[in-house]
């Protein structure tokens, strides 16, 4: 599990709990304490200390079989461009990255095969070591390219490997509007979750910011067309109201980062909507709206 964040946490720690072979690979404070003192993973359906190899050195993926690639967006390029030397061949790799971008930038580097995975579940570390699960945890995956039979071969073997793990696991046949409309979500509840510092529970309950993710929502599915992903507005407000109501008590990743004064991935969020809109000639002023004002807190 290259990048123990919270999302990190949760699979790997799934897939540990399930005896299975897994490192966590993060920084060293977290490495210090998950070797030390084990991780403690506080789920919605059960609160179990979990005993799970992490260490800091990427020398280990030289006996990677599967990489699961779950650093911020911003870090993708650099993290990848340390790991190409060190790489088994053989080595699968699957992100489960926020952004729509990131398996294209990560194939720029490394030849092996990598897939994409859509990651529904919300988590929050509570220091060094402890885990906390506030909903969901359900993985589609897919290939962003034709898939070739030793793809889906891969594909199926990493759904058994989840699935294992009592990780709800299913292969998409259309990974890339899937990967959209998880996409459309993160630019619809992220930014203003950090802005306001506020759940998603919480933001659903204020008129004002439901039109917001009206206006925010209008103007990605014109950029998603743009890009060649077909969106309805029904699914577009299905996928919206999902994710209130069955991550309640969540802040955003983006609240996360700002609240400990670490650099968001809005860039890759609503930042690539806008980067689109120039890009195609479309206007998108609710999402650059709120683009400024996360860089604002950012520098703060």
């Amino acid at each position: 599990m290259l990048g123990a964040g919270a999302v990190g946490c949760y699979f790997g720690g799934m897939l540990a709990r399930a005896g299975q072979d897994v490192t966590l690979i993060g920084r060293s404070e977290r490495v210090q304490a998950i070797n030390e003192l084990g991780l403690e993973m506080d789920c919605k359906s059960f609160q179990e200390l979990v005993h799970v190899k992490a260490s800091d050195d990427l020398s280990i993926l030289r006996d990677a079989d599967l990489v699961l690639l779950s650093v911020k967006s911003l870090d993708t390029e650099k993290t990848i461009q340390a790991i190409a030397s060190i790489l088994p061949s053989h080595a699968v790799i699957l992100s489960l990255q926020n952004g729509v971008a990131n398996v294209d930038i990560a194939s720029k580097w490394i030849p092996n095969p990598l897939y994409a995975a859509v990651v529904y579940v919300a988590t929050g570390m509570l220091g060094h070591r402890t885990m906390k699960h506030h909903g969901r945890g359900e993985l589609y995956i897919g290939s962003l390219q034709l898939a070739q039979e030793r793809d889906q071969e891969n594909l199926a073997a990493i759904c058994m490997l989840f699935e294992s793990a009592d990780v709800p696991c299913s292969m998409s046949k259309q990974i890339k509007k899937d990967m959209w409309l998880k996409f459309l979500v993160n630019c619809s509840y992220n930014a203003i979750s950090g802005i306001g510092q506020i759940t998603y529970g919480e933001m659903v309950l204020i008129p004002e910011i439901l039109q917001q993710i009206d206006h925010i929502t209008e103007e990605f599915l014109a950029i998603a067309t743009a890009e060649g992903v077909h969106i309805s507005a029904v699914e577009a407000i299905e996928a919206n109201a999902l994710i209130a109501s069955t991550m309640v008590t969540q802040r955003s990743s983006t609240a996360q980062d700002l609240a400990r004064g670490k650099q968001t991935e809005i860039d890759f969020l609503n930042g690539y909507i806008v980067e689109l809109g120039k890009r195609y000639g479309i206007a998108v002023p609710y999402n650059e709206s709120i683009y400024a004002l996360v860089k604002m807190l950012e520098r703060s």
